[in-house]
């Protein structure tokens, strides 16, 4: 690609992606000429979904926006994102406490790639509470969840769940 072109990373967990994750995402895409989705591969985290089902997840509700791709990854995100020539890395905040963390993240990921950027950005309001876990919890005690995931995956969760 060009270097005037510019790519972005947005990485995470995604155990079940929720609005919140689409609104970053959908965000992201909007600014960025090429934005990937990096699903994380952690075989020490217990996930309701494996890293195969989680990009078929996010593929299926971002199959509307053109300049994006979906991908898992495991090691450093950095290596992942140069690997893709991608100069930024774009994570979603929904507190203070978020930040501390992200920026913990950031300055480490800034010290092995200084060629790599972090990019906060604030969630949106009506999603500032919203999590994976919160999904998973609300369900598994067979709460409603359309307010909190893309209706195209609601049927997933709950079936993953075993409501």
């Amino acid at each position: 690609m060009a270097a005037d072109i510019k790519i972005a990373v947005v990485p995470g967990s995604f155990d079940p992606v929720t609005n919140g994750h689409l609104d970053i995402i959908r965000r992201t895409a909007a600014l960025f000429d090429k934005v990937y989705v990096c699903i994380l591969r952690n075989s020490s985290k217990k996930t309701l979904f494996s890293a195969e089902e989680r990009v078929e997840l996010v593929k299926r509700v971002t199959a509307d926006i053109p300049n994006l791709e979906v991908e898992s990854f495991d090691g450093l995100l950095v290596d992942y994102a140069h690997s893709r020539g991608a100069g930024f890395i774009v994570k979603g905040l929904r507190a203070v406490s978020d930040f501390e963390y992200e920026f913990q993240m950031a300055q480490t990921n800034k010290s092995l790639r200084p060629d790599i950027e972090t990019f906060f950005i604030s969630t949106s309001r009506s999603y500032s509470y919203l999590s994976s876990s919160i999904v998973k919890e609300v369900a598994r005690y067979g709460g409603p969840i359309s307010d909190f995931v893309p209706k195209e995956i609601e049927k997933d969760i709950i079936e993953k769940i075993g409501g």
